[in-house]
């Protein structure tokens, strides 16, 4: 980024006078033959301020999505001692923004609700990509078109939607690869699906693993799971657009 702003900052230097090439090259690579920061002070004059702008907006980016990221979290851990059972029961919901009650859920339920608060309804998301693209998704429900009511609640529906729209990080062994706010997708000794939410909390070993709040069976809870089962999908999704600019 820096090289190319100071080629942008050259240009008029370009124009004006015979050596401007000579001159641009070295405020491109910001040095000069003698092996010291170039003179050319247009360079400085437009790259500066341009690249201090960008560092701001990197800066305010990062901290609304984690201010975002952190909302989600919150949101996840006040289902606990509010969503009280699991319980997979196909049921016919509004759209968009549509929910069973409260009281129950699966486990893709935790996400679902806690991504809302902050502004991402991935029942919408999900069902809007898989009408474009449905042959890029499981068929492992025997369905022949999107279904708005329960795609977004299926956990490998969830896995195939981050991964199309580039969120995927590496999976890794090391609990420091994860942050508060990060999907976590397993695969239980039995072969079902589950998938979780990374808490802010950590582990009460002292270690850098942090929680994970979910739901397999007994309701919303928060727990040291992380490690527990086959780690099959890791992901970050990016909330700092506002809710009309989420990937769609």
């Amino acid at each position: 980024m820096e090289n190319w702003t100071a080629e942008a900052g050259c240009r008029s230097e370009r124009r004006s006078r015979p050596e401007g090439r000579a001159a641009g090259a070295a405020c491109q690579w910001g040095i000069g033959r003698t092996g010291i920061l170039s003179s050319c002070v247009s360079c400085f004059r437009f790259s500066i301020p341009h690249f201090l702008l960008l560092l701001l907006l990197l800066f305010l980016a990062g901290t609304a999505s984690a201010q975002d990221a952190t909302s989600v979290v919150t949101a996840a851990r006040a289902q606990i001692g509010v969503t009280l059972r699991y319980d997979p029961a196909y049921a016919r919901i509004a759209y968009p923004n549509g929910d069973v009650p409260m009281e129950r859920g699966v486990c893709a339920d935790v996400l679902v609700r806690a991504f809302r608060a902050a502004g991402v309804d991935l029942q919408k998301l999900v069902h809007e990509d898989m009408v474009a693209h449905f042959s890029a998704y499981p068929h492992a429900w025997g369905l022949r078109g999107p279904d708005s009511n329960i795609d977004h609640r299926r956990v490998q529906n969830l896995e195939a939607f981050f991964t199309r729209k580039g969120v995927a990080l590496p999976i890794t062994a090391e609990a420091r690869d994860y942050r508060a706010g990060d999907v976590v997708s397993w695969r239980l000794p039995n072969g079902l699906a589950h998938i979780g939410l990374v808490s802010d909390h950590p582990a009460s070993d002292g270690s850098e693993r942090l929680l994970m709040i979910h739901n397999i069976g007994a309701g919303a809870q928060e727990e040291d799971v992380l490690f527990a089962w086959k780690i099959v999908g890791h992901y970050r999704w990016s909330f700092s657009p506002p809710p009309d600019k989420q990937r769609a």
